[in-house]
C-alpha cells in the first residue's frame, strides 16, 4: 500500500499544480490524514508508513516545481501549519512554538517536520492551493477565492481527496473587464 500511496500521491500534486497554474514561490497546503489513506476513521490509526510514504512522492515534484509546502496539522495543534523558516518569513508569518507529533499534530506533518530543512510552525497562511487528504478541512488555509479542482484521482490509498485552487476576487460590476485565470 506505502507504494501505491507514494505514486498516487505524486500524481495528484502534478496535476493539481498543473490545473492550478502554481509558479515557484507558491504556496500549496495540504492537509493528510494517514489513517483515512489506510482505511480507518480519521484520527484512529495514525500511520507513520503512510506518512512516509506520502512525503517520499510529494517532496520531489514540490522540490522540482519551486512551490513551498504547509503541512496542516490535525485539531489537537489548531490545525497550526508546518512550513519552512524561509516561507515563515517570506510571508511575514508569525511562528509559534510546537513540534508535531503522530498523536498531536498527526503522522504526516510530524513526517514534514523531521524531512523538512528548518521546519517551523505558524498558526496561518493564505495558500494558493490545497489538498485535503482523508477530509482534513484545510479551508481555512486558503486564499479567497477557492474553486474546486477535479484530478483523474478520488482518492490515494484509501482516503478520499478534495482539492482546490485560489482566484483572485472579482471585482466591479457590469462594465469591467476581467483577465482568463
Amino acid at each position: 500500500m506505502t507504494e501505491q500511496i507514494s505514486r498516487q500521491g505524486a500524481q495528484a500534486v502534478q496535476e493539481l499544480l498543473a490545473q492550478a497554474r502554481m509558479q515557484p514561490g507558491a504556496v500549496l497546503v495540504i492537509g493528510c490524514s494517514s489513517s483515512e489513506m489506510m482505511g480507518q476513521r480519521i484520527g484512529k490509526a495514525s500511520s507513520r508508513e503512510a506518512a512516509e510514504a506520502l512525503w517520499a512522492g510529494i517532496a520531489p515534484v514540490l522540490h522540482q516545481q519551486g512551490v513551498a509546502l504547509a503541512v496542516q496539522c490535525c485539531e489537537h495543534l489548531n490545525r497550526a501549519l508546518i512550513v519552512e523558516r524561509q516561507t515563515a518569513l517570506r510571508l511575514g508569518l508569525e511562528i509559534v512554538n510546537v513540534v508535531p507529533r503522530p498523536d498531536a499534530g498527526g503522522a504526516f506533518a510530524a513526517a514534514a517536520y523531521e524531512h523538512m530543512q528548518d521546519p517551523v510552525a505558524v498558526e496561518q497562511i493564505a495558500a494558493d492551493a490545497g489538498l485535503d487528504i482523508g477530509g482534513t478541512l484545510i479551508g481555512m488555509h486558503l486564499k479567497r477565492v477557492a474553486v474546486p479542482v477535479r484530478l483523474s484521482l478520488s482518492s490515494i490509498g484509501e482516503a478520499g481527496i478534495l482539492c482546490a485552487r485560489t482566484r483572485p476576487k472579482y471585482i466591479g460590476g457590469p462594465r469591467a473587464a476581467y483577465r482568463e485565470l
